[in-house]
């Protein structure tokens, strides 16, 4: 279905998503600049539609969609507001060269010219236009109440059937139907495996069968967690046993009840009845029904939301989430995808991860001297019942295809099986090994923006899933680490990511301090972000295991624990519950894992200890993101030679470590009078082709004057955007309820690194 003058807002998406059935998405092309235009494109999610770019015209609003994948055909709407043709004649033209080499065209839309009328020379060149480039035109009846045809359908190399021209009333313009005839190829099914919904009693049913002395007794880690999985495996075939199922991946509105869909079967029933009659009365009736039903949905989506508000309003993230679904674009339907197109992930994933590591010069076998460590760490501490059930307040749920209890129950079931994951911990603890059952990634493709082509493997990122059970043993010795790193005091001072009591506010606070400090003294400061090209994944084992042993001081068996950790990993792609075959894990820290950002951490421990050897150079690091900068007088400012020797020897050390310098994304920000810039881009050379007015830092823009002007406007046009958004919804909840929604949606991006705002003047401020 194609809308034409949708006056729809730019970034406004709450009526399309109303509009939308269960089984159908939505995609609006708004016109911010003028009144009334704005086109929307409504398709069944069964079809695989994707909007393409084409060049934009002033004259004419269009949007172009592929339907389709191996054998495609376009359709393209157009709007042309009312007013003089010759321009738009022009523009069309152009258009229609510029997709010359496509052979199944749609073109259809609201040309605003009188194609019925012999006089409108404007309609004749049009209809001369389409004919020189093969297109039919298949409109013969007026579509406008006032009788001339404005809405015109063109196809090239489609056959269309049964043109019809109905008014029902809701626009001054009539529906154009028809059929088309062509065999888009369909998405495939789904077939999901899934346990039966577990019922009320079923975590009774569950502790009565479990018997932990049919493997309590086992005294290998492994064997111990295979017969804990089997027995688990067995009693949920009896209580909650695996069922097929088509995945229809349905985005039901959840506030249609059963009332609703009555009425809307008897509006259906009186348009038939209307339509067959044509009588008065009889349209009446149905206008008077729709009335009765649009009232009743109103009402239900209010009751609907204000109950979500209720429910959620000590829990903010599941509020945001919940009315974000609303306001925001419908989230596109994951791409169901054949076995195939799985290993094809697989595949894509290995040889980006081998792509970079090839880019990188092979590890020197060179002995490295290094200081002897205060303290060593040999042996884990056991754990108690108490301390899982600790943990377990802690922990944040998660869910993964490879569980082999669901988290639901597992909650309603912990106090009879605490006992077993206590004795599992233990065991892997105190032998050193963790458990082969732990070691399979399940690798899940997520588009990284809505609307990006999902043709292209590019546009998906990489979402790793572990089971919970690991997520536990993971736990227990991560907080033991943290013990021991906290007490031998192994930490890099300036290093922001993943450390409690540390966040991207206190790391941009510490920077921001530094340079405005250097300001007011009259230096100037040179800042450059550092972005590591998918630090986390190249990263080394055997590096890492010997920085763990000889700058960090584990031995033993806890040594031998993180040995059996990074070791024999795979990983395989699910998209859809359809699943690749499995890959070997070479490098890297597990994603999606506790672990792995602390082992990071630790990896990159020596980069501090480089940069601290250059007196003039400062630093901050948050995680794989390195911010360098050097303040200096004017006179002085040859302390740059230090800045450029510095980053020779990180690029140097990242090499290495078997990490590449991502130096597209790498930024350089000159804080200083606007006479002195040009002077310090010479000095830096091939680094200051870099500069740039304004970066973004960790989510705050840093600009030349660190007024954080830019930042401001950013953030005061994001918080309009949500007030604006939220503003559909006044009128369904409470005043309070309202307060707490904008709470959730501006007042959070207004706290977002606050402390950071001391230095705003007055106007500023009072924007925000």
């Amino acid at each position: 279905m194609f809308l034409s003058e949708t006056w729809q807002r730019e970034e406004e998406f709450f009526h399309l998503k109303a509009l939308c059935p269960a089984d159908c998405s939505a995609v609006g092309k708004p016109r911010p600049c003028r009144r009334g235009g704005g086109l929307a494109f409504v398709h069944k999610d069964v079809h695989k539609c994707t909007v393409t770019q084409s060049q934009d015209f002033s004259s004419f609003e269009s949007q172009m969609v592929k339907v389709g994948v191996s054998s495609p055909f376009y359709c393209v709407l157009v709007y042309r507001p009312p007013g003089p043709a010759a321009v738009f004649l022009k523009d069309f033209s152009d258009f229609l060269s510029s997709i010359i080499k496509l052979e199944f065209v749609l073109i259809l839309g609201d040309f605003n010219l009188h194609v019925d009328d012999c006089s409108s020379s404007s309609a004749k060149e049009l209809l001369t236009l389409t004919e020189a480039f093969n297109f039919e035109q298949h409109v013969s009846e007026p579509t406008h109440q006032k009788g001339h045809i404005l809405d015109l359908v063109f196809t090239l190399g489609l056959d269309i059937l049964n043109v019809s021209v109905n008014d029902v009333h809701l626009s001054d313009h009539c529906f154009v139907l028809f059929d088309l005839h062509f065999s888009p190829e369909p998405r495939p099914s789904a077939v999901r495996s899934q346990r039966r919904v577990i019922s009320s009693n079923a975590a009774d049913t569950f502790t009565d069968l479990f018997d932990p002395l049919l493997f309590m007794d086992c005294l290998d880690v492994d064997n111990f967690i295979h017969c804990f999985n089997n027995h688990c495996v067995d009693i949920l075939d009896q209580v909650a046993p695996v069922k097929l199922n088509l995945s229809a991946q349905k985005k039901a509105c959840p506030w249609i009840n059963e009332d609703i869909l009555s009425l809307k079967r008897l509006c259906r029933k009186t348009e038939r009845l209307w339509k067959s009659t044509n009588l008065e009365v009889h349209r009446l009736f149905l206008r008077d029904l729709m009335s009765s039903y649009n009232a009743m949905v109103d009402e239900a989506r209010s009751n609907y939301i204000r109950q979500l508000v209720t429910l959620n309003k000590k829990n903010p993230k599941v509020l945001f989430n919940s009315i974000n679904s609303l306001v925001r674009p419908a989230v596109p339907v994951t791409p169901v995808f054949c076995e195939a197109d799985s290993s094809a992930f697989l595949r894509f994933f290995i040889n980006k991860i081998q792509a970079i590591k090839d880019k990188i010069p092979p590890l020197p076998c060179t002995t490295a001297v290094f200081e002897p460590v205060s303290s060593m760490w040999s042996s884990f501490r056991s754990v108690t019942f108490a301390d899982i059930s600790k943990l377990m307040t802690k922990i944040k749920p998660s869910s993964c295809s490879s569980d082999v209890i669901p988290f639901r129950l597992f909650q309603k079931v912990f106090e009879e099986i605490g006992p077993c994951i206590t004795k599992m911990v233990n065991l892997s603890l105190s032998t050193g090994v963790f458990p082969k059952a732990f070691k399979h990634a399940i690798v899940e493709p997520l588009l990284k923006k809505a609307g990006l082509d999902s043709s292209d493997l590019n546009s998906f990122r990489p979402i790793s899933k572990l089971p919970f059970l690991s997520k536990i043993l993971e736990k227990v010795v991560c907080e033991q680490l943290t013990f021991f790193l906290d007490q031998s005091n192994i930490h890099e001072s300036f290093q922001s990511g993943f450390r409690k009591q540390h966040s991207t506010e206190t790391a941009l606070l510490k920077v921001s301090s530094d340079v405005m400090m250097a300001a007011d003294s009259g230096k100037r400061t040179v800042l450059i972000l550092l972005d590591l090209t998918s630090a986390f994944d190249t990263v080394d084992h055997q590096v890492l295991l010997r920085r763990l042993r000889d700058e960090i001081g584990l031995s033993g068996s806890v040594l031998q624990w993180f040995s059996s950790y990074l070791s024999g990993r795979s990983f395989s792609v699910s998209a859809n519950q359809i699943g690749s075959e499995s890959a070997d894990l070479l490098c890297g820290v597990p994603q999606g894992s506790v672990l792995g950002p602390v082992l990071f951490l630790l990896y990159m421990i020596p980069l501090g200890k480089i940069i601290q050897r250059f007196s003039d150079v400062s630093f901050h690091l948050f995680a794989d993101d390195i911010q360098l900068y050097c303040s200096f007088e004017p006179s002085e400012i040859q302390k740059l030679n230090s800045l450029l020797h510095c980053l020779v020897e990180i690029k140097q050390w990242l090499s290495e470590n078997s990490l590449q310098l991502n130096t597209d994304k790498t930024e350089t920000l000159i804080i200083a009078p606007d006479d002195s810039i040009p002077g310090i881009k010479q000095f830096l050379g091939d680094l200051g082709q870099f500069a740039k007015p304004s970066l973004r830092n960790l989510g705050v823009i840093f600009d030349k004057d660190m007024s954080l002007v830019q930042h401001c406007k950013q953030l005061t046009r994001n918080c309009f955007f949500q007030l604006r958004n939220i503003s559909k919804l006044r009128n369904m909840v409470s005043r309070n309820d309202l307060e707490l929604i904008i709470h959730a949606f501006v007042s959070s991006r207004l706290d977002y690194c606050n402390s950071l705002f001391s230095c705003l003047n007055k106007k500023e401020l009072s924007r925000l």
